[in-house]
């Protein structure tokens, strides 16, 4: 038996041919539905096709310029908990063979996701409702606060004054 042969003299590569076909007929389907589509309904671009179109109603103003934070927060609360319970219904399958260990690992599997879903609820990941904005103190407001009243300068005792530090022209 060659190198080549498998187990009852058949060529190994002959194991690969019906994926080999499978990806032929995709790539035939994809190219001959564009194709077809093409031919049957050529691109005739008009104001109405080309207008955005959402649920009927012809939008009055611009789109804002950024998709709202809280989307994408939504949107990775959904993934965390999707792999969560992709990871939770193996372990389900294997509880019995775990034992202890098992329980032990997915309790701090879920500890640590259920933080981060606390994390996402204290920074307001699900308020729905008109941004609330924070109270500022009024003592931050005072026209007498500048960077030299409030900036504590460290390690400055003992060196030269600013006015020491002026730059000579050379002549």
């Amino acid at each position: 038996m060659g190198p080549v042969e498998g187990h009852r003299g058949r060529l190994i590569v002959g194991q690969y041919l019906p994926v080999l076909a499978l990806l032929v007929l995709t790539a035939l389907f994809g190219a001959i539905s564009l194709g077809m589509s093409r031919l049957l309904n050529p691109p005739r671009p008009n104001a109405a096709k080309v207008s955005p179109y959402e649920c009927g109603i012809v939008d009055q103003e611009e789109p804002p310029e950024r998709f709202p934070v809280r989307f994408y927060l939504i949107a990775m609360i959904f993934i965390v908990f999707d792999i969560e319970i992709i990871f939770f219904y193996p372990f389900t399958m294997v509880y019995s063979d775990l034992g202890w260990y098992g329980f032990i690992a997915i309790l701090i599997f879920s500890a640590a996701v259920f933080e981060s879903f606390l994390y996402l609820i204290s920074n307001g990941a699900l308020d729905w409702g008109p941004p609330q904005r924070l109270r500022r103190s009024m003592v931050m407001l005072g026209a007498d606060r500048t960077s030299s009243t409030t900036v504590r300068r460290v390690g400055a005792d003992g060196r030269p004054s600013r006015a020491a530090d002026t730059v000579h022209e050379v002549a």
